[in-house]
């Protein structure tokens, strides 16, 4: 069964990262929670993927589950670390540091 994704779903995503504090980064299953939807982080990484044509959200501030960042979006590295999020010598965010405990 094919399931489409519903622009109310993605403005609830999309409206939980734009609450991410500055200086703070959230996980995808941590967004995933929020929503009611704790077996969907993969869902809420695709709705990201596509934000760009929803409006201007800082999508930079999530990451994966161990603090990684998105693969070959050099520009999330740097735009964290503008907002004072250091990244560790292994390229990842310390989630313990920096998690967003909303």
């Amino acid at each position: 069964m094919k399931r489409v994704l519903d622009e109310n779903l993605i403005y609830e995503i999309l409206s939980v990262v734009e609450e991410i504090p500055l200086g703070c980064v959230a996980t995808y299953g941590q967004i995933a929670r929020l929503i009611g939807k704790e077996k969907n982080a993969r869902l809420v990484g695709k709705v990201l993927s596509m934000a760009q044509y929803y409006g201007d959200y800082p999508c930079h501030r999530v990451v994966n589950h161990a603090g990684r960042l998105v693969p070959g979006w050099a520009e999330q590295g740097e735009l964290l670390q503008e907002e004072g999020v250091f990244l560790q010598t292994n390229g990842h965010v310390s989630l313990e540091r920096y998690q967003w405990n909303y």
